[in-house]
């Protein structure tokens, strides 16, 4: 089992006990306008999801990893369109309560992940997407070494107005 460890916070596998606060987190408004989400979603397809997660991660190309400091859950690291033949993944990254955010936390979260890619799956890159207005997520992934290799612009529909978008990548193997 997946279990990634620092002196800060711990990535670990999803559990069917996480159900309830999916539930919470997937269906939370303030989190949609980062996740994309558009729509709630019922209990029975998180458990779905939940169960997914225990096949191979080159058979389902993405994983969600929960983040824990203290034994608390307190965010979500996502693993998404892993492509083993180019050798990267893009990562989403949530810290969902206000009181845990800029202590360190996503940081140390996306370090273990770096780290996970290059020296367990011998990835070259990791790749990240961010709304030009989240400066938070801008200066985290910049802090993570993530530079940034594109700007679409007009990309992301929030009601009737349009925000551009920042593309981020982090070269593991030079």
């Amino acid at each position: 089992m997946l279990d990634l460890r620092n002196d800060i916070c711990r990535l670990r596998a999803l559990e069917p006990s996480d159900l309830e606060l999916l539930y919470l987190w997937e269906n939370d408004p303030e989190i949609w306008r980062v996740s994309g989400t558009i729509a709630p979603i019922s209990r029975e397809r998180l458990q779905q999801f939940i169960a997914e997660q225990s096949y191979d991660l080159y058979a389902t190309r993405q994983m969600r990893l929960i983040i824990e400091s203290d034994g608390i859950a307190i965010g979500t690291l996502d693993i998404l369109d892993f492509d083993p033949h180019h050798r990267r993944f893009g990562i989403g990254i949530l810290i969902y309560d206000t009181t845990y955010r800029r202590h360190g936390y996503a940081h140390s979260a996306i370090t273990l992940i770096k780290e996970y890619a290059h020296n367990t799956l011998g990835l070259k890159q990791i790749w990240a997407s961010v709304a030009a207005d989240n400066d938070a997520s801008i200066a985290l992934f910049e802090s993570c070494g993530f530079e940034r290799c594109g700007y679409r612009r007009a990309w992301l529909r929030r009601g009737t107005e349009y925000i551009d978008e920042v593309e981020f990548q982090a070269l593991l193997i030079k």
